[in-house]
């Protein structure tokens, strides 16, 4: 081969080559295409979530701990903000939130994630940026990484890794996206434990080979993960804190109806990678 020949070979190879190293879209980090560890095969065998007055025993919608296979995708970063979530409605007329007056937010919570939005108004507002919800596999894979480690930060919980609330009577807010940096996951999207519980796309459906009897599983509530800057219940303070190490774990899995709009239930937006 002359060096004519080469020269479209090697022009149509830096191309590809700059496709596939290209950078995500803005505010937005790559999750690499691969298997992940999804779930629990832990056991709560002293019945601590009964004898706390839950209705079920911990992890039990956790299991079994299986591998995921994911194709490449993108997450964003932080939680969405009020002032991104204006854009939104500005570009809409999409109704404001209750917490906003004359269609305004209160100016110091530019930063903060946005709250009282139900499923399907941040289901528009991802689809309105062209991107959509993630689902509860990808937001578990972005959260606790390819190797299943408990929390994004490791496998040792350290309640100052992200804002969590520390006792039952304590006072807390959100703060602003991103002050946490040593709670980060793996791949480096932030406030996945703690600040507001986060939307997916997902049913709260059992995992395959899930046997567990659940009357909340179906199509009825959609998946919610990461736990708020909210008290977790009234216990003593040794009590309070097992609990929340528990529910603080990036695989712990919650739920709520599409239509609730809550003061620490916000959202972040996926997108896949072509």
């Amino acid at each position: 081969m002359n060096p004519r020949q080469k020269l479209p070979f090697i022009f149509y190879f830096t191309m590809l080559l700059l496709i596939s190293c290209s950078s995500p879209p803005p505010g937005m980090t790559l999750i690499p295409s691969g298997d992940f560890l999804m779930g629990t095969d832990e056991v709560d065998t002293d019945e601590e979530a009964l004898e706390f007055g839950l209705p079920h025993p911990w992890y039990e919608d956790e299991h079994p701990l299986h591998k995921v296979y994911l194709p490449a995708f993108y997450i964003d970063q932080y939680e969405v903000t009020y002032s991104q979530y204006q854009k939104f409605l500005q570009a809409t007329g999409h109704p404001a939130p209750e917490d906003w007056v004359n269609r305004a937010y209160a100016p110091e919570r530019a930063n903060f994630p946005m709250v009282f939005v139900n499923w399907y108004e941040v289901n528009d507002y991802c689809q309105w940026m062209g991107k959509r919800l993630p689902t509860e596999p990808e937001w578990e894979k972005a959260a606790r990484g390819p190797h299943g480690q408990k929390y994004p930060w490791g496998n040792v919980f350290n309640p100052d890794f992200a804002n969590l609330s520390k006792g039952a009577v304590m006072f807390a807010l959100s703060v602003a996206v991103g002050k946490h940096e040593a709670g980060k996951s793996p791949y480096g999207v932030y406030d996945m434990i703690g600040n507001v519980w986060e939307w997916t796309d997902s049913w709260y459906e059992p995992y395959p080979g899930n046997t567990t009897r659940n009357e909340n599983f179906g199509k009825n509530l959609r998946v919610t993960r990461g736990v708020s800057f909210m008290s977790v219940g009234h216990y003593p303070k040794d009590t309070y804190m097992r609990v929340l190490s528990i529910i603080a774990r990036a695989s712990f899995r919650s739920y709520d109806f599409p239509t609730s709009r809550l003061a620490d239930l916000g959202f972040r937006c996926a997108m896949s990678a072509k």
